[in-house]
């Protein structure tokens, strides 16, 4: 039966819980800032009564535990937003750097210097013998070449700033890891018997949680969701059996973690290449299913997908402004020099080239059509003195035996090329073919004039055989070979004025004969501006337009991925406030709340010591009347 010192003891858990409950208030209150904390509750129920006649007693209050209120399904959501604006952030941040290096406004950038430059062709075609203007018009093409190349050199310092970042950040992915297995222990050990539940634990471990979504996309899968609606309605959370995934890819399972490796140096340019270890020890790449948070961004702006050859990406959004700006380059490159080979010499180089001796010079790299070109010999007087045509088809390679089906074989076959009967007028007999061969397995072609027809004067040309008016219906053997170029390099990371006409700007020709007042390939080079090429971009994609389309091409590409960044990024800021206030309307410490809270159990504490003081009242009387 109910007695005296049962009541007492109503009174000691009465207090005891007003205690529980100023402590748990209290630690909200001191954590309301903390990043990560989860607001604290007290689980009260009545305790077991007394049965006794008239009826069962009250016994008390028992304290069942203390939950945090937590929802896991906003979590969920919270984290993917969280992860969807770590991407959008740092992709627009890097967009507009990107950005800035095309300030294709008010005259100013690639594309006017571009258009000064064909404009001092036009000057030089009014005026072929001037040499103040061939000065002008050298420091014009030096001033786009350069201006090119510092672009180039620009986006390309963006794009391994960014490959640098990838490294900090799996670094940081993987400590995150190591630290989540070491934590799944400790709240395991905490929560053996599942008599308690590891609350700060578990709000530590929902911080690296979201911190590997921000970082990486990370999901978080656990076995079973219980709800906690003695808490809060909408609160619930996930125990059992517990991984981290990246697109599949397990880096935390339970007590144990998966690094990610990365690693440089097995790649030709520099690139770190990602890859996961299966159990078996064999390396799996990644690069391609990561495609959230920051590192997802850091992947889809350098480039995700590595060429095995090259070690270049062959994707990604800065990638794409790297090839796109060599492939302008390119063309202006080849197309400049496919015309200036028309420019009467004694001595013709090309570029050191890949392309073995017998192979086919269509089935190569080289950007060479079939077609055929014209090799002519002028005089001193700038009189054509022999023409031989050389045809160039899917079988043509570049060495062989007189009359092969090669281009030295063409050069060397005796052929009466002027009609006249006479055997020693004709190409054969002026031209030199040297095909050298590098330790690098690289080749280069030389043609030069004999010494002889040097010393009286005779040079000789290359002229393009043109299918139509098009200057794109040309073979372009000499464009894609660099014989007697006019700009220097392959692309836009090495372009230059050649450094014959960088050191004696009165060579530049003007005209296709070695005679005053000739203007024929300045004006060709006027036209060229206005002609179009078929520009190609990556080993898919070709644009057929005029070079200045072309610069507009990667300038627009850069500036509408800038701008599509831009909104995507202020869509997702305002779907990441909305799902941060509703997290935190679930789960952060409200002071006003914690306030209240704490006045209501200071007054329940100051109620169960008033029970106990009555309770000690009543014994006293009770010992009164015994003495």
């Amino acid at each position: 039966m109910a007695s005296i010192f049962n009541s007492l003891n109503i009174g000691y858990s009465g207090l005891n819980a007003a205690q529980v409950g100023i402590s748990t208030t209290s630690h909200n209150i001191a954590n309301a800032e903390t990043d990560g904390y989860t607001r604290q509750r007290v689980v009260f129920s009545a305790s077991t009564p007394i049965t006794t006649l008239p009826g069962q007693v009250g016994n008390g209050v028992d304290i069942l535990e203390v939950k945090r209120v937590f929802d896991n399904f906003v979590f969920d959501r919270y984290s993917k937003v969280s992860s969807d604006k770590e991407y959008s952030d740092f992709e627009k941040k890097t967009l507009e750097e990107l950005s800035t290096y095309f300030p294709e406004i008010d005259a100013v950038g690639i594309k006017a210097d571009l258009q000064e430059y064909y404009n001092m062709w036009q000057t030089f075609a009014d005026n072929p013998d001037n040499d103040a203007i061939k000065l002008a018009l050298s420091k014009q093409a030096q001033t786009l070449a350069e201006h090119v190349q510092y672009t180039q050199n620009q986006v390309t310092s963006l794009q391994f700033q960014v490959n640098e970042q990838l490294s900090v950040n799996i670094n940081e992915v993987n400590s995150i890891a190591k630290e989540l297995s070491q934590l799944n222990i400790a709240i395991d050990v905490a929560e053996s018997g599942d008599m308690y539940s590891a609350n700060d634990l578990r709000d530590k471990r929902n911080v690296l949680e979201l911190d590997l979504a921000r970082l990486i996309g990370a999901k978080t899968n656990a076995g079973q969701l219980e709800s906690n609606i003695q808490i809060d309605s909408s609160s619930n959370t996930k125990t059992g059996s517990y991984t981290v995934s990246v697109n599949g890819f397990n880096i935390v399972d339970g007590s144990s973690f998966h690094p990610i490796h990365f690693s440089k140096e097995g790649n030709a340019s520099g690139f770190y290449e990602l890859s996961y270890e299966r159990q078996d020890g064999v390396l799996i790449p990644m690069e391609e299913v990561i495609s959230g948070g920051k590192i997802g961004a850091i992947l889809d702006l350098r480039g995700g997908t590595i060429d095995t050859t090259s070690g270049m990406p062959t994707d990604g959004i800065i990638q794409n402004a790297v090839s796109q700006l060599n492939a302008f380059a390119k063309g202006l490159i080849e197309s400049t020099n496919n015309l200036y080979v028309n420019a009467p010499t004694t001595k013709m180089e090309s570029n050191s080239i890949e392309l073995n001796d017998t192979n086919s010079i269509m089935n190569s790299s080289l950007n060479v059509k079939e077609g055929s070109f014209n090799v002519v010999i002028y005089d001193i007087d700038g009189n054509a003195v022999a023409t031989r045509k050389i045809d160039i088809d899917k079988a043509t390679t570049m060495t062989g035996v007189a009359d092969s089906n090669s281009i030295e074989g063409q050069l060397k076959s005796q052929k009466d090329d002027n009609g006249d009967s006479n055997a020693n007028n004709d190409i054969d007999d002026y031209i030199a073919f040297n095909w050298s061969s590098f330790a690098n397995g690289e080749h280069a072609l030389e043609l030069t004039i004999d010494p002889l027809s040097k010393s009286r004067g005779y040079t000789f040309a290359i002229e393009d055989g043109l299918r139509d008016s098009n200057f794109a219906s040309g073979t372009n053997f000499a464009g894609a070979l660099g014989l007697n170029r006019f700009f220097d390099g392959k692309d836009a990371s090495d372009i230059t004025l050649n450094h014959t006409l960088k050191g004696n700007p009165t060579l530049i020709f003007a005209g296709n004969a070695p005679v005053a007042g000739d203007n024929t390939l300045a004006l060709d080079m006027v036209q060229n501006q206005f002609e179009n090429y078929d520009f190609k971009v990556g080993d898919s994609t070709s644009f057929n337009t005029t070079l200045y389309g072309m610069f507009d091409i990667v300038a627009t590409d850069v500036g509408s991925a800038t701008n599509v960044a831009i909104f995507r990024q202020e869509t997702v800021s305002t779907q990441f406030n909305a799902t941060e206030l509703e997290y935190s309307s679930v789960s952060k410490v409200s002071i006003d709340e914690e306030m209240t809270n704490l006045i209501k159990y200071q007054t329940s504490y100051g109620a169960a010591a008033k029970i106990i003081t009555t309770i000690d009242q009543m014994m006293q009387t009770l010992l009164g009347i015994k003495q």
